[in-house]
């Protein structure tokens, strides 16, 4: 696991210190789920299996050299064709199992369309939540998606209108130097951190403050 149960209580408490400060409220996801891409795959093998003709083709390959009773007769063609087809099935079944049973399928993806899937994960968890119905619009995820490699930062449209885009750039570069370093809780706490200050400067706690969302450390 990424982080062990002191990690945990250290983020925890990050975020309770962090949020002592602010009428803010940060929530630290971090998912484990490694994702899986049909289209890469089908589209890999889709092609793969589709340019068996044409290696067979610029290879010399046919049928006869399987079957040697298919050099013979009227139906060589139709038999050829027959031989072609079902090589692509077999070709497309197999690259189809490697690639979703592997890391292939993810190796093969573009970067931007991962980075994609994990910026529509966490926009959905910061939904699901309930970040985007705090009082005062004032929620911000702290997301990292751990087989990716990836984190990102949502805050919703309170802060948005009041904080500095590049100050969110600043908070990912604390969190993946501590998870490149190897100490990843020191990274998400040097984060929270950050984010608690911005916070407090732009949202100072409320006497009548409540602490409307959990403050531990979200596995999924």
């Amino acid at each position: 696991m990424l982080f062990t149960d002191t990690d945990r209580a250290r983020v925890a408490t990050a975020i309770a210190d962090a949020e002592a400060t602010t009428a803010g409220e940060i929530v630290v996801i971090v998912s484990t789920e490694s994702h899986r891409y049909p289209a890469t795959v089908l589209s890999v093998a889709t092609l793969l299996a589709l340019a068996v003709p044409m290696a067979a083709l610029v290879a010399g390959w046919s049928p006869s050299a399987l079957f040697g009773d298919w050099s013979e007769g009227p139906a060589l063609e139709t038999r050829s064709l027959e031989a072609l087809v079902i090589l692509q099935v077999l070709v497309f079944g197999a690259v189809l199992a490697l690639l979703w049973f592997t890391g292939l399928g993810r190796t093969l993806t573009p970067g931007g369309l991962r980075r994609d899937r994990v910026h529509r994960a966490a926009l959905t968890q910061f939904k699901a939540r309930s970040l985007e119905r705090t009082a005062g619009r004032t929620g911000v995820l702290i997301y990292i998606d751990e087989p990716e490699h990836i984190a990102e930062v949502i805050a919703d449209t309170g802060i948005y209108a009041r904080v500095p885009a590049d100050h969110w750039g600043t908070t990912i570069a604390a969190l993946t130097a501590g998870i490149k370093a190897g100490r990843p809780a020191d990274g998400v706490v040097a984060a929270v951190a950050l984010a608690g200050d911005v916070l407090a400067t732009h949202f100072p706690r409320l006497a009548d403050d409540v602490n409307e969302l959990p403050d531990g450390l979200i596995e999924i």
